[in-house]
C-alpha cells in the first residue's frame, strides 16, 4: 500500500511540474496586456483637503408665498353594468343525408 502511495505522489508531483513549465512557456509567448495609466491618488486627496478648509456658508432660502392649493375634483365613479348571462344554445344536430 505504501508503494502505491509513493508512486502516485511522485506521478502527481511530476505532472504538476510539467504543467507549471507548460504554463510558464505559454505565458511567455502571450502578448503583454496594455496597461492603462491610473490617476494619481495624491492629487485627489489634496483637492478634498482644500474643499474641507473652505468655510461653509449656508444659504437661507427666500420665503415663498404659499400658493392656494386647489383640490382635485374626483371623477364620478362609473357604474359597471351587470354582466348578462347568455343562454347557451344546444349544439346543432346533424341530419343524415338521404340516399337516392
Amino acid at each position: 500500500m505504501n508503494k502505491k502511495k509513493k508512486t502516485t505522489r511522485l506521478k502527481h508531483r511530476k505532472n504538476k511540474d510539467r504543467m507549471r513549465k507548460h504554463l510558464q512557456a505559454s505565458l511567455l509567448k502571450a502578448k503583454p496586456k496594455k496597461v492603462a495609466s491610473t490617476p494619481r491618488v495624491e492629487a485627489q486627496v489634496e483637492t478634498e483637503v482644500k474643499a474641507a478648509t473652505q468655510p461653509i456658508i449656508k444659504k437661507v432660502p427666500a420665503k415663498k408665498t404659499a400658493a392656494k392649493k386647489t383640490t382635485a375634483k374626483k371623477a364620478p365613479a362609473k357604474k359597471t353594468a351587470a354582466k348578462k348571462t347568455t343562454a347557451k344554445k344546444a349544439p346543432a344536430k346533424k341530419t343524415a343525408a338521404k340516399k337516392d
